[in-house]
């Protein structure tokens, strides 16, 4: 570079400034050299800064390096969050493409009201339940009610974790909602969803997620220090990556305990046990609504590495384990129905590629892509089955939010006990104890998963069931035969979701003005 300024200065100035401004140019290219090499030492200080979780990004005000990952990492989890919540849409058409036309606008609505007072419920004191602050008890959070702190000038990435952790929060939510479409009250809507996002999801969020959960595997006994000390040595806690478990699970096992408590839409069953099918209102919706969820999990997932800088590596292993699982789901589904000698149902491709989904989420970043492949295959089976099950039972599920959520959640828990790796498990966690059987694993961590998956869908189910128990005896739980024989679109003073007796969104209502 010096060379080169010399050769410049000499041939622009002539031969005789050439010697002066030649001396010149070799001043600033020294002062060039001497700059490049701090920005480059600045450059080189980003490898040293910590990208991992919100409890571990130290930002000094002079560090140019942690500065900016720290305003890296805020883009990266906002754009994220934007994604998950965007997710709300996609439950929003899956299950009003479900639902029968009498019911389409009642549907439409709860999922409205379901993000509205998740938000209010997450802000009064489902954030501070779920995280508070490190030091507090395993169980549950007591501090930051109605976000108190805020305003503290320590925490400047406060509002982007929030933000992130109340998509999380309305996910679990509005999961519930679709197994008691149809036969559910307004006012039931209300309450199930201010008890779930309020109490029981924040709850197991601080058992898992936060520095103090007695399950954590981010569980820092000494919060001046950043050493993760999981409760039970020799393990990593429960390793449940984006929520396999803590949302999905938590959410479908509200879903399938409401939907036992409120019994079958009416005609759903004979008296004999055979199950008469409902026709959906539209396929179309249906299909627009996976693949908006199918988008919208890549934010749930890869965001929840919850940092930018060397962590891109482990989010794309994320994204492209996402992608394979979802894949293998709803190609195993549709090989199954051709079997069936039935491969033009859509409903259960499509609920196959969310099986994939909700399994891949616990384990996306610890397991390999052949290991994807298999899990989301799997999770697609165990879809198919419980699916099965449930009719047995003559358990009324309108959008199989149950067999989706709470059985593939329960398994991709499991999973990570089995297929997580020494290296992936090391590139997510900062450290590992102990990781899949199948890899050279002490078989512990599987216990923790089967621990986990235990100790979950116990807090889940009975809480749910004692909430859904109180509905029920105040008969506010589920609408009346009349109510739901009109439809609860014009019952509850709604109006129709019909045009012209066809659905608004149908090729035949184009004509209709």
């Amino acid at each position: 570079m010096e060379d080169f300024s010399r050769q410049a200065a000499a041939a622009l100035a002539g031969p005789a400034g050439g010697q002066q401004l030649a001396a010149g140019a070799e001043g600033v290219a020294a002062a060039a050299a001497a700059g490049g090499r701090t920005l480059l030492q600045g450059t080189l200080a980003l490898n040293t800064t910590n990208a991992t979780s919100l409890m571990d990004i130290t930002v000094h005000p002079f560090d140019l390096g942690g500065y900016l990952d720290q305003q890296l990492t805020m883009l990266w989890v906002l754009q994220c969050s934007f994604l998950v919540f965007f997710m709300q849409c996609g439950f929003a058409l899956l299950e009003a493409g479900t639902v029968r036309v009498k019911n389409t606008k009642n549907i439409l609505l709860k999922n409205v009201i379901d993000a509205c007072v998740s938000t209010m419920s997450w802000w009064a004191v489902g954030y501070a339940f779920a995280y508070g602050q490190c030091g507090e008890n395993g169980f549950i959070g007591y501090h930051d009610f109605f976000s108190a702190s805020a305003g503290s000038n320590s925490q400047p990435t406060y509002w982007t974790f929030w933000l992130f952790g109340w998509a999380f929060s309305a996910t679990a939510a509005t999961v519930v909602s679709g197994s008691m479409a149809e036969r559910t009250k307004f006012r039931a809507y209300l309450l199930y969803t201010t008890c779930i996002s309020a109490f029981i999801y924040p709850v197991v969020v601080h058992w898992v997620w936060s520095p103090s959960g007695w399950l954590s595997a981010h569980r820092r006994p000494d919060c001046g220090s950043d050493q993760k000390v999981p409760l039970i040595s020799g393990t990593m806690g429960l390793m449940d990556f984006a929520g396999s478990g803590v949302v999905h699970m938590v959410g479908g096992s509200a879903a399938l305990v409401g939907a036992t408590m409120l019994g079958p839409r009416l005609g759903r069953f004979t008296k004999d046990g055979h199950v008469i099918q409902f026709d959906n209102s539209s396929p179309a919706n249906m299909a627009l609504g996976v693949f908006i969820l199918w988008l919208g999990w890549y934010g749930f997932n890869a965001g929840s590495t919850q940092c930018f800088y060397g962590c891109m590596s482990v989010a794309a292993l994320v994204a492209v384990n996402t992608t394979l699982a979802t894949g293998a789901g709803g190609l195993t589904c549709l090989f199954l129905a051709v079997l069936n000698g039935n491969p033009g149902d859509i409903g259960p491709l499509l609920n196959g590629i969310l099986a994939g989904a909700v399994s891949i989420t616990a384990g996306c970043a610890l397991v390999q892509s052949y290991a994807a492949v298999i899990i989301g295959a799997i999770g697609a089976l165990i879809y198919t089955t419980f699916t099965k099950v449930l009719l047995k039972f003559q358990i009324d599920d309108p959008v199989e939010a149950a067999p989706v959520h709470f059985f593939c959640g329960a398994w991709g828990l499991l999973s990570v006990g089995f297929f997580a790796t020494q290296t992936s498990t090391e590139m997510a966690y900062g450290y590992a104890d102990d990781w899949g059987v199948f890899y050279g694993g002490s078989g512990k961590q599987l216990g923790m998963q089967v621990l986990g998956i235990v100790v979950i869908a116990a807090w889940s189910c009975g809480l749910s069931g004692g909430m859904f128990l109180v509905l029920k005896k105040l008969n506010w739980l589920r609408a009346d035969k009349d109510a739901e024989q009109q439809g609860l679109d014009l019952s509850q003073g709604i109006g129709s979701g019909l045009r012209g007796n066809c659905f608004p969104c149908l090729p035949c209502c184009n004509d209709l003005g």
